[in-house]
Formats: structure tokens, C-alpha cells, sequence
């Protein structure tokens, strides 16, 4: 019994700690040594699946992992400047700032040290790939087949970004700090889209096993809440973007039936939603409106909150969520944009008024794009709704989106 909640625990806080214990080790040892700090933190979760398997569970987990991930440190250093003495006596290696170890890992030089790494990971000398990658692995505790299947690629295509954006930080020399006050809003707006990159692929997950990656919400959520904890990042937009992700995620529960097949929004049983959740949204997107300024992600958490609007009538909310996605056409005109306006303008003009904007939307070979067309030439041609769905069905990369397609077009028949 022991053994089991030890197994069951140690997954939540590999999430929670990972990353943490990571930056806190960078921050004293240098970025340089970057490899060297996951390998002692991976080290130190492995010895606590071992122990705890056999021994009880410590009082304070967390203390636990700490503890041990300092001994490991010191170790490796002592271990270090033994055998850098012997092979070069003329050379002094510095093991004194592994003393610092023992005030580096409380919870306020912890946390400082994530947001820290959080902006050392989205530097603007590396590309959104780059960030995104190094952010998966560094913040996330990924594994490089975990990247490679997140963003459909290669294992070998997300080693090599990884090896080029280690190189740029070694060549620029980079340390882990806080970016000046002036060049915190740009690289601020670049921690930000790399959030709203890892919450989307959780949310509307890529890989062909799984709907929904709750884990990457969730990590997601927990870094942005972290902005919030800063004055000098606890921003307008910070809370604007938090306040999206608590109310996509208030409907985790409705949109996957026992099955794990997929429920469409207007399917879904809006008593399956978390309140708390919706509750907390309205909370960040109230503080957001305090400040003169109005990003997308202040649009697109409005969107969201209407969508959680169940006591007002449905005409009247299409019609607000439609008139935002008019606005937020005139920030970022994207081909997504535009097909989920396309959905909300079905909603309040009908169908037909839909699909003749619908079909200049540049989108071929996307599973979403055909399946709406499929949806909009339900009341017209149920010739080219089969083709449509049958497009959908070629181009969807998830098997719970090719089962909910193939159902649709069964019901056809």
C-alpha cells in the first residue's frame, strides 16, 4: 500500500518540483551546467521511488527531494575539486559556491529561481522552437520522444534545437537574471506565447493517443499563476491569459465521455463543469481590465467567458462571442481565427452566411477546417458534407478525432 501512493505520488511532484529544483541548481552553479542539474534532479527522483517503495513516505516530501538533491550537488562538487587538485595542483576549482546550496533551496529562492528561468528559457536570441522546446524540457521535465510526440516531430529534430539553443547561450554567455525593467514587457510577451503554445497543445492535444494532456494545462497554468507572484510581471495580460486557461479548463471534465471519446461544447453537461474554476477566471480577467491595455488574450478569455454563460440565452451570447472575434481579427487575421469566427457567425446569421466566408478561409488539408464545412453544408448538400467529413477524417491526427468524425458520418447513412 505504501509502495503504491509512494509510485502515485511522485508523478505530482516531479510536476510541481522538476522544474524548480532545475533552475535553483542553474542559478548557483551557472547555466553552463545545465545538463548536470537535471541529471542530479532526475537522480534524486529515481532514489525516491526507490526508497519509498520500501520505506514510509517522508512527512515533508518536498523537503525530502530537496535534501537529497543538495547532497548530490555537494557531492558532485567535492568529487570535482578532489580530482581537479590532483590532475592540475596549480589550478583552484571554487567549491565554495556549493555552500550556497544550503540557503538556495528555500521556497522564495525556489520560485525566484523558476520565474528566472522562465525568462532565461525565452530569450529572443532563440526562435519560438527553440524557446518552446528548451521550455518543455526544462520547465515541463519532458523528455526529448515526450517533446518529439508534443510537437510532432523528430527526436532527432528536438535534439538538435536543443544542442543550437545551449550553444547561442554559451556563446552569448548567458546567466540566469532578470531582464532589465525595459526589456521585461518584450521578453515578457514571449514567456507568455510559450505558455499559450503549451496550454493549447494539452488543450487541444496533437498526439494520437490521447484528447486532452491535462498534465501540460496544468503546468501551463501553474507558470503563469507564478508571473502573478511578481510585481514586476504580475501584468494586465499575465492575468488575462490566466484567466483563459481557467476557463477552458473548467470544462475538462465535459468534454470526454467514459469512452474517452470527444463532446462537442454545445453536447456538453454544463453540471460537469468546475465552477471554482470558472469563479477563479472571472477573478483574473477582473484584475486584467485594470490596466489600459487590451491584448489577445484579453479577447480571447472574454470569448471564453461567454462560453460559460449558461443562463443567457444563446442568441445573445453567440452574438457577443461573434463581436469578439471580429475584434480579435484586427489584432492577429489567422486562418484559426477566422474558422472559429466562421463557427460563431453560423451561430447568429445561419449556415449559408457562414460558408461563403468559410470557404476563402486558407485552411485545405486541416481536420478542423473540413469538419466545419462539413458542419455547414448540413442543411444544404449532404453530397459535399460526406466529402467534407471524409477530408476531415484523412487530415485528423488524433483517434479520438477520427471516432467522433467517422460517427458523424455514419449517422449519414
Amino acid at each position: 500500500m505504501k509502495k503504491e501512493k509512494g509510485k502515485e505520488l511522485i508523478p505530482d511532484l516531479f510536476r510541481t518540483e522538476y522544474a524548480k529544483m532545475v533552475s535553483v541548481l542553474c542559478r548557483t552553479f551557472g547555466l553552463s551546467n545545465i545538463e548536470l542539474a537535471q541529471d542530479i534532479v532526475s537522480d534524486t527522483f529515481l532514489k525516491a521511488a526507490e526508497t519509498w517503495g520500501l520505506k514510509e513516505i517522508p512527512e515533508n516530501p518536498s523537503a525530502w527531494l530537496y535534501t537529497v538533491a543538495k547532497n548530490k550537488a555537494k557531492d558532485h562538487f567535492k568529487r570535482e575539486d578532489i580530482l581537479n587538485k590532483k590532475i592540475t595542483p596549480y589550478l583552484v576549482y571554487d567549491y565554495s559556491v556549493a555552500e550556497e546550496l544550503d540557503h538556495s533551496f528555500s521556497n522564495d529562492n525556489l520560485n525566484d529561481s523558476l520565474l528566472l528561468m522562465m525568462f532565461t528559457v525565452c530569450n529572443p536570441i532563440l526562435n519560438i522552437e527553440s524557446q518552446l522546446c528548451l521550455g518543455l524540457r526544462v520547465l515541463c521535465g519532458f523528455s526529448i520522444e515526450e517533446i518529439a510526440n508534443a510537437l510532432l516531430t523528430s527526436k532527432s529534430v528536438i535534439n538538435k534545437r536543443l544542442v543550437r539553443a545551449k550553444e547561442k547561450f554559451r556563446a552569448h554567455n548567458i546567466k540566469i537574471e532578470f531582464p532589465t525593467q525595459k526589456a521585461i514587457e518584450v521578453r515578457l510577451q514571449s514567456v507568455l506565447h510559450m505558455l499559450y503554445l503549451l496550454f493549447n497543445e494539452g488543450y487541444y492535444a496533437t498526439s494520437v493517443s490521447e484528447k486532452i494532456r491535462e498534465d501540460l494545462c496544468y503546468d501551463a497554468m501553474r507558470l503563469a499563476n507564478l508571473l502573478t507572484k511578481d510585481k514586476r510581471t504580475n501584468t494586465s495580460t499575465v492575468n488575462a491569459l490566466l484567466a483563459l486557461f481557467c476557463f477552458h479548463s473548467s470544462r475538462f471534465e465535459a468534454r470526454l465521455d467514459l469512452q474517452g471519446n470527444q463532446i462537442l461544447y454545445q453536447d456538453q453537461n454544463s453540471n460537469q463543469w468546475d465552477f471554482e474554476l470558472i469563479q477563479q477566471g472571472e477573478y483574473f480577467l477582473a484584475i486584467s481590465g485594470k490596466e489600459d491595455i487590451f491584448s489577445r488574450y484579453h479577447l480571447e478569455a472574454l470569448i471564453a467567458y461567454w462560453h460559460t454563460r449558461t443562463t443567457v440565452k444563446e442568441e445573445l451570447r453567440w452574438q457577443h462571442i461573434l463581436s469578439l472575434y471580429d475584434g480579435l481579427l484586427k489584432i492577429e487575421n489567422s486562418p484559426i481565427i477566422q474558422l472559429n469566427r466562421s463557427f460563431a457567425l453560423s451561430k447568429v446569421k445561419g449556415k449559408q452566411i457562414a460558408l461563403t466566408e468559410a470557404l476563402n478561409i486558407d485552411l485545405k488539408g486541416n481536420s478542423l477546417y473540413h469538419s466545419l464545412l462539413a458542419d455547414l453544408y448540413s442543411e444544404s448538400d449532404k453530397n459535399l458534407q460526406v466529402v467534407e467529413l471524409q477530408k476531415a477524417i484523412s487530415y485528423a491526427k488524433n483517434i479520438s478525432d477520427k471516432a467522433h468524425l467517422q460517427k458523424r458520418l455514419d449517422e449519414l447513412f
